[in-house]
């Protein structure tokens, strides 16, 4: 049976260092993502329709699970938005599928941004869950650059149950997520 590399490394690399580090009784207390959540706001959805759709192709391209959009919960007459109207997509990945594309994003992704010298250390949210945001969907290799209709960023969340960021942060490092120093 075929389990991802990065839930292999979670168990045999992962866990023993974080154990070592934090003097942890037993493997139940170590952290570990419990899920990945990419969220993409269009706001110029309002105007025209057809960026969801693509949007929605795009991010199932990207995870590998149907995407979904995402509505307004209210009426803002400055930003021409009705209650109801499509402005977003969202995946939350979990289990095998998460671990596919956690693998991707480290080794696949990242290393495509141009000037990149590592993520920012301060997207901790002090609960144990980190958000990184990323400028343009392009640096996926799934996405075919010539069918790219307007080049949009998303945030992507890591959801750990680790008690404190410092704990989380270590986590993240052990899979290979480099923060900036």
């Amino acid at each position: 049976m075929y389990t991802p590399r990065y839930k292999t490394k979670y168990k045999e690399v992962v866990v023993p260092a974080l154990k070592a580090k934090f003097n942890y009784k037993s493997v139940m207390q170590v952290p570990k993502l419990e899920k990945i959540c990419l969220n993409q706001g269009i706001g110029i959805a309002v105007s025209d329709k057809k960026l969801i759709d693509n949007a929605v192709k795009e991010m199932t391209t990207i995870t590998g699970q149907k995407a979904i959009a995402t509505f307004s919960k209210k009426d803002i007459s400055n930003f021409k938005l009705r209650k109801g109207v499509p402005i977003g997509v969202k995946v939350t990945l979990r289990g095998e599928k998460m671990y596919e594309f956690l693998d991707r994003l480290i080794s696949v992704a990242l290393p495509r941004i141009r000037d990149f010298r590592g993520v920012n250390a301060k997207g901790f949210d002090g609960r144990g869950n980190y958000t990184l945001g990323v400028t343009e969907q392009i640096i996926f290799p799934e996405i075919d650059i010539d069918k790219v209709s307007k080049i949009m960023g998303m945030d992507i969340t890591f959801v750990t149950n680790a008690p404190t960021d410092e704990q989380a942060r270590e986590l993240l490092k052990e899979f290979g997520i480099p923060f900036k120093k």
